[in-house]
C-alpha cells in the first residue's frame, strides 16, 4: 500500500535536493545544508462518501524550500509534484532566518485519492 508520504517522497526524490519529513535535522555538530526542503501533511479532509464508506479524500501537502542564496534559482518543485498527480495550491514566502541565514518559501499541493480502505490512517 502507498501512503501520501511515499507519494510525496517519490516526487521530491528526483530533484537532487536534500529533504526530510517535517523538520530537517543535520547530523550532530553539522550545519544545515545551504539548500534543503521539508514536507508535511497540512490537512486531509474526506471529499466524498457513498454507501457509508469514504470514497475520496484530499491531502494538502506542504513543501517548504530553504536556500541561503535566495529563491531565484529554485528547483522545479511544481513540475515534480504535478507530475506525481498533485495540483498546485497556495504559495507564501517564509521569514528570513537570521539564525540559519536561509530564505524560504512554503508551497502547498493537493492530492485527490480514491480510498481503498475506509478507516483512519488508511493508505491512498
Amino acid at each position: 500500500m502507498t501512503t501520501i508520504w511515499e507519494v510525496t517522497e517519490a516526487a521530491l526524490d528526483g530533484l537532487g535536493v536534500a529533504y526530510a519529513a517535517n523538520v530537517y535535522v543535520a547530523a550532530s555538530g553539522s550545519p544545515l545544508p545551504d539548500e534543503f526542503m521539508v514536507y508535511s501533511l497540512v490537512s486531509s479532509p474526506p471529499e466524498l462518501h457513498a454507501d457509508d464508506f469514504e470514497e475520496l479524500r484530499s491531502y494538502r501537502m506542504q513543501v517548504s524550500y530553504y536556500n541561503r542564496a535566495g529563491l531565484i534559482n529554485m528547483p522545479d518543485i511544481d513540475g515534480a509534484m504535478t507530475a506525481a498527480g498533485f495540483s498546485r495550491s497556495s504559495m507564501r514566502e517564509l521569514p528570513y532566518s537570521d539564525k540559519t541565514r536561509h530564505f524560504g518559501v512554503a508551497l502547498d499541493y493537493i492530492y485527490l485519492a480514491e480510498q481503498t480502505v475506509s478507516y483512519p490512517g488508511s493508505s491512498i
